[in-house]
């Protein structure tokens, strides 16, 4: 199971950025999958969330939600994550994850994280003029 998170980068305030979450060594399209970010000092906290199947059940942090978009190409095995209007406090590495089957869908970080099977690699984003 491999998770590798890429798209990252140095942008200004008010800018976009389009991660990406290229998954191998399992099918996708049966997972929920999940971002988690961790900014230097703080803890790991979870971003956004996405169901598996035909649901496309989304989550989101309220410190996110109508500037982050989640979204999923099972045919292409990758998650993406597109964040708009990026401020400063959005500085973090980035990370992918994946909850164990038999986790069901919710909006409660700490359920996913109970569940969890496997953490990507991050990317790191910076914010800043």
């Amino acid at each position: 199971v491999q998770l590798q998170a890429s798209g990252g980068g140095l942008v200004q305030p008010g800018g976009s950025l389009r991660l990406s979450c290229t998954t191998s060594g399992f099918s996708l399209n049966y997972y929920d999958i999940g971002w988690f970010r961790q900014a230097p000092g703080k803890e790991r906290e979870g971003v956004s969330s996405i169901s598996s199947g035909d649901d496309d059940l989304t989550n989101y942090a309220d410190s996110v939600n109508g500037r982050f978009t989640i979204s999923r190409d099972d045919a292409k095995n990758t998650v993406y994550l597109e964040m708009n209007s990026l401020k400063p406090e959005d500085t973090a590495v980035y990370y992918c994850a994946i909850p164990r089957l038999g986790y069901v869908f919710t909006d409660k970080w700490a359920d996913f994280l109970s569940f969890l099977a496997s953490w990507g690699q991050g990317t790191q984003v910076t914010v800043s003029s």
